[in-house]
């Protein structure tokens, strides 16, 4: 495999770290010699996350359990664990929650003995979050409509440093059929296995217009074996679509009552469903479309989302 990079982005304030299947966006603000530091924390923590994760696949892609979590050896993939045991009432694997227990990795080694502003570690759309007291960031994300905002505000009382976006569209396999849904939560890997275990809710089983596969016949060494993940979704009434979505904000509002989410928005064809307090930013007429926000955001945003075809 090759070995880890990190490179500036042509912004000259971002840095991207790319290491095999884990791509990195990071970006600090405050003092000039504390996020100097913060990047050079970052870089040599990263070095290893990947060999690390790999040491422990196999027990990794096993199903986590109520009865207890398991002793791993490395700190990512022992914060994958913690993440998903709560969740194990239903079909649950630390792969789950490993794009956001890196971030939340490389996001502890960037920020310890360091005094920043703000932080973000944005790993394909599933983030953590550092705000010091006072601080807030604006996040834009996927599958807005029927008045919902496209970005939201992030600010440090509301104790959310974990955002984590899932869906059949994205980058991972999806048991439902949500396109997108959005969870926050108080770390990254707690935002990342949410998502995924509400997005698998958002669904109509059985339903003749949802194709679905195995997901070993896509990819022979996926951790959900010969279970059937959704590969199509065609036309839904609009009572499908209410009723796929309420099933999925069910799951939501109950993850929230355990306090294992702070706010979730789930999106499927247009429509939308929240659970908790998302508090729209503040938009000006001149500010970008989200389908230009990916290319261009206002500084201190963050791109919430990873990239669903429309």
């Amino acid at each position: 495999m090759e070995a880890p990079s990190a490179r500036w982005l042509p912004d000259g304030r971002r840095l991207h770290l790319h290491h095999g299947p884990i791509d990195l966006i990071v970006e600090a603000f405050g003092r000039p010699d504390q996020i100097s530091a913060a990047y050079a924390q970052a870089v040599r923590r990263f070095q290893t996350v990947l060999a690390e994760l790999v040491d422990e696949l196999p027990d990794l892609r096993r199903p986590s359990s109520l009865q207890g979590s398991r002793a791993f050896r490395g700190p990512t993939a022992r914060r994958m664990e913690a993440a998903t045991t709560p969740l194990a009432e239903n079909f649950i694997t630390p792969m789950a929650a490993v794009a956001g227990s890196v971030a939340d990795e490389v996001m502890a080694a960037m920020i310890s003995g360091r005094l920043l502003d703000r932080a973000y570690v944005n790993n394909g759309g599933d983030i953590a979050l550092h705000l010091a007291s006072g601080q807030e960031l604006t996040l834009a994300i996927a599958g807005t409509g029927h008045g919902f905002a496209d970005r939201i505000v992030v600010r440090a009382d509301e104790q959310v440093r974990g955002v984590a976006t899932s869906g059949w569209r994205g980058r991972s396999f999806s048991l439902g059929i949500a396109d997108a849904v959005t969870v926050l939560a108080r770390i990254g890997a707690e935002a990342d296995a949410a998502a995924t275990i509400i997005a698998n809710a958002v669904d109509l089983p059985g339903h003749p217009a949802v194709q679905r596969q195995p997901a070993r016949e896509i990819a022979p060494d996926s951790d959900l074996g010969g279970i059937p993940v959704t590969v199509g979704v065609g036309t839904l009434t609009a009572e499908e679509i209410a009723e796929a979505l309420e099933r999925g904000l069910s799951v939501a509002e109950d993850l929230r009552r355990r306090e294992l989410i702070i706010a979730a928005a789930l999106f499927l064809a247009g429509d939308a469903r929240v659970a908790g307090d998302i508090l729209p930013a503040l938009t000006n007429e001149t500010e970008t479309s989200l389908a230009e926000s990916s290319r261009v955001m206002p500084r201190g945003s963050v791109l919430a989302h990873r990239s669903f075809p429309a």
